[in-house]
């Protein structure tokens, strides 16, 4: 073969490396790399207030889930939902998250103490980076067409952190009923929140082991695993009165 057709051969051969290389980082960009979104975060959360309002000491009331703040899109307003680590079949691990801003309910605060707290999650309007996945989980694992909503409902007063009442961020514990798939069981949930006027934001977590509620974790052609102890966390936004 003469020398112009080898070296035609050879660079023919290092554009088709080139491409392959190229089509396996796309590869890995866009199906291995973990996007999942980051947690619930009360610097960021707190953006939501309105600066402006200022804040007030008197905290006593019954404020109700505002829908209003922010935007689901980027996550700014009021959502909830779930975080669990999967097993992606010929991609590896991957961080699965879906929310949802269909929430009402309400919290109320008597004296120095938050003395209830009752919110409901709308779960069959639940979304995250995949269909496929939204659409399992109506009928599979958590089941949202038969078991539509999840609750939360305070059983211990919780005594309003130092600090609260006048703006600050504060961190504590509540104690309350978690019902997920038609089992209620008792949690205590991780929960920062900062009040701004008649504005507050509270954002926090809880493990949840699926087994506990009778949930099979889903899996399919593409799912080889799912762990069965995940997150259950949200961002959830207050008006008084």
């Amino acid at each position: 073969m003469a020398r112009s057709g080898r070296r035609t051969l050879g660079i023919i051969a290092g554009l088709a490396v080139l491409v392959i290389a190229a089509g396996a980082f796309a590869g890995w960009w866009f199906l291995i790399r973990d996007d999942a979104p980051e947690a619930a975060s009360i610097d960021t959360a707190a953006e939501g207030l309105d600066d402006a309002a200022g804040t007030t000491g008197d905290v006593a009331g019954e404020w109700t889930v505002d829908p209003s703040v922010g935007s689901f899109d980027d996550f700014s307003g009021t959502w909830a939902g779930y975080r669990f680590e999967e097993e992606l079949g010929g991609i590896g691990a991957n961080t699965a998250v879906g929310r949802t801003p269909e929430i009402t309910g309400s919290m109320t605060v008597t004296g120095d103490e938050v003395s209830a707290v009752d919110v409901e999650v709308d779960l069959t309007t639940l979304k995250s980076d995949s269909g496929t996945r939204d659409g399992a989980l109506r009928s599979r694992g958590l089941e949202s067409e038969r078991f539509p909503t999840a609750t939360f409902s305070l059983t211990e007063p919780l005594a309003l952190p130092a600090g609260a009442a006048d703006g600050q961020r504060v961190s504590t514990e509540a104690t309350g009923d978690l019902t997920i798939h038609g089992t209620t069981k008792s949690v205590t949930l991780e929960v920062a929140a900062q009040l701004s006027g008649d504005s507050a934001v509270v954002v926090g977590s809880a493990p949840v082991v699926l087994q506990d509620f009778g949930i099979d974790p889903p899996t399919g052609f593409s799912v080889v695993s799912i762990e069965d102890e995940g997150t259950f966390e949200f961002q959830i936004f207050f008006s008084k009165g």
